[in-house]
């Protein structure tokens, strides 16, 4: 299965709460701080949310068999 790396790259000052609650949930808290996730429709709706915001990668699982 693959993974997202996303990429926090801008900042939520002057955004709205739901956005910045958004990447709170996804770990984000810091600007150019990064996170693996599964790629589920569930972290694709939040990266949906705040794509302006993050820049999203996707990276192949290396343990998988």
């Amino acid at each position: 299965m693959t993974s997202l790396r996303i990429t926090r790259i801008r900042s939520t000052i002057g955004g709205k709460q739901n956005q910045e609650d958004t990447l709170r949930s996804l770990g984000l808290r810091k600007i150019h701080q990064q996170v693996v996730r599964e790629d589920t429709p569930v972290v694709r709706g939040m990266v949906n949310t705040v794509r302006h915001l993050v820049t999203v990668e996707a990276v192949s699982d290396e343990n998988s068999e």
